[in-house]
């Protein structure tokens, strides 16, 4: 996995924040490049100077200060330990979705990929599905379902993440336009 994916998906979330959210100042109605990003980090003091340029990733809690930085936007953690069930959070997730619609940040220690988690689903059998944009998608597509059948977009059955790994979720706290009207 190359070391960009947390910041590809974080851009993915400030910009559904810009489009939802009201900006805290004129600097906040753009997408943060990853030198923004970083330079956004050092500046805070959770990253150290040699950080700015480097190749370094970054994780889910580094996104929720970038997001509370650039954008006055609070978020929720959801920590899901090796032990648990990422089936056991289907309420809390589907409440955000229903609640806010938006984009969650969703990274690991085993699963150290990062990805976005767009939707829920549970079928009538219980199982439950996470709608998973992964951030690794390069170049340009030709239709839609290329997204899908190279799965940059799919759904995925929560059984088959990693059981060894826990997981972070960063859940932006702003209502969609759309739910809030």
């Amino acid at each position: 996995m190359g070391w960009g994916c947390g910041y590809r998906t974080l851009q993915s979330i400030c910009s559904w924040i810009i489009q939802n959210g009201p900006p805290k100042t004129a600097s906040s109605t753009e997408v943060p490049n990853i030198p923004t990003i970083q330079q956004t980090l050092v500046e805070i003091k959770d990253k150290p100077e040699r950080f700015f340029g480097s190749r370094e990733w970054i994780g889910t809690l580094e996104a929720i200060y970038v997001i509370d930085t650039l954008y006055d936007v609070s978020c929720k953690v959801l920590h899901i330990a090796r032990s648990d069930s990422i089936a056991k959070h289907a309420d809390t997730l589907r409440d955000y979705f229903e609640q806010y619609g938006g984009l969650i940040m969703m990274g690991g220690d085993m699963d150290a990929a990062s990805k976005g988690i767009a939707g829920i689903h549970v079928s009538v059998d219980q199982d439950v599905y996470l709608l998973v944009v992964d951030p690794h998608f390069v170049g340009r597509i030709k239709t839609k379902e290329e997204l899908y059948t190279k799965e940059y977009v799919k759904w995925q059955k929560v059984e088959d993440f990693v059981d060894s790994s826990f997981y972070n979720l960063c859940l932006p706290m702003v209502k969609s336009r759309e739910l809030a009207a």
